[in-house]
């Protein structure tokens, strides 16, 4: 039976290379597990599919035992089952998804296939409470960047623009290879640019001129970026000059968190929204919460940014969202729900 609290929800995250678990009662976060393999991808400096399909495979009984034990629950008391059905890589959805068909159909309980994206900027509601009727969200992680309009986080989202190349996390991990950092780069060039002068270089602001064309208004674009910060490390090594890494990185940053946080700012003005979201791997960023915090707080914006243990994919963002949706009373997925790779980003559920 269902709690006065709200809800019991149990989440299920397997879109990349974390196998994480967790339960959410209404607003409130009873327990959160992951297990990821990261270090089993280090080594080829990138996601290997395969790697991660079989990663989910070996850890989901172990982590849902552990979330199961740390919230003192069974799983019959669950009441809903929400699951990662898109975006992300096909194999480790497939985990996912079938994993929590299986546990709904013997526990007697409907099923979500929650949109991953979105479930980033709800995770934000188990750490600061309700939302306020409409707000800006912008989610950046190693595979997205994205700029959404949520006036209801489970049932009315709309995309205002995302990038057109590479995701800010990615042009991070890049970016890190160029320097020679280890993988993944983003924290490794976050660190290192700490050390640096951001103004001794200025490296481009994609998408930012007049003359720019691009699909939505709020679009981003890191790809020239990148390649600006290739060229700089190109010609200084063409001179047998000492690359002067830290400047490098700290330049590299700061146009990276100077467009994130003046095209969300600027949605916010533009829609009437008095709070921006932040959420995915890449909000950990210092840059990026400094900048939008500073430029926030001259606009009279609130600015909600989770955790940093909420920011990198985990359970807890996917039963975030599925409770929200539970509780607004939409339907459940059809049983014969099936991934979806590049799931829509104003698609809340499938």
């Amino acid at each position: 039976m269902t709690d006065a609290a709200g809800p019991l929800v149990l989440g299920i995250e397997t879109s990349c290379d974390e196998t994480g678990v967790a339960l959410v009662r209404g607003r409130d976060l009873l327990a959160d597990v992951t297990a990821s393999s990261m270090d089993e991808h280090a080594r080829f400096g990138g996601i290997v599919p395969e790697v991660a399909s079989r990663a989910h495979l070996e850890a989901f009984v172990p982590t849902l035992d552990a979330a199961l034990e740390r919230a003192d629950v069974d799983l019959s008391q669950v009441d809903a089952v929400a699951v990662t059905a898109g975006p992300g890589l096909v194999g480790s959805l497939t985990v996912g998804v079938a994993a929590a068909k299986s546990l709904a159909l013997s526990i007697g309980r409907p099923l979500y296939g929650i949109n991953h994206v979105i479930g980033h900027a709800a995770v934000d509601e188990l750490v600061h409470g309700a939302f306020p009727e409409r707000f800006v969200s912008l989610v950046v992680s190693g595979g997205h960047t994205s700029l959404l309009l949520v006036d209801d986080i489970a049932t009315s989202v709309r995309q205002l623009g995302q990038t057109l190349d590479d995701a800010a996390g990615e042009a991070f991990d890049k970016v890190g290879r160029l320097l020679g950092l280890p993988y993944p780069g983003g924290p490794h060039v976050d660190r290192l640019a700490r050390e640096g002068d951001p103004d001794a270089i200025r490296f481009p602001r994609g998408l930012t001129a007049a003359k720019d064309k691009h699909r939505y208004a709020y679009d981003f674009s890191f790809s020239g970026l990148k390649t600006a910060v290739a060229r700089y490390v190109e010609a200084c090594a063409a001179r047998g000059q000492a690359l002067p890494a830290a400047d490098v990185a700290a330049g590299f940053s700061e146009s990276v968190a100077d467009v994130l946080v003046t095209k969300s700012l600027n949605a916010c003005v533009a829609h009437d929204c008095d709070t921006l979201v932040i959420g995915g791997g890449f909000s950990a960023n210092s840059r990026l919460r400094e900048l939008a915090a500073e430029r926030a707080a001259e606009r009279g914006i609130t600015v909600r940014i989770p955790p940093i243990r909420y920011c990198t994919d985990n359970g807890a963002m996917i039963a975030a969202l599925g409770s929200a949706v539970v509780r607004s009373g939409a339907a459940p997925s059809p049983w014969d729900l099936s991934t979806d790779s590049g799931m829509p980003l104003e698609t809340i559920t499938l």
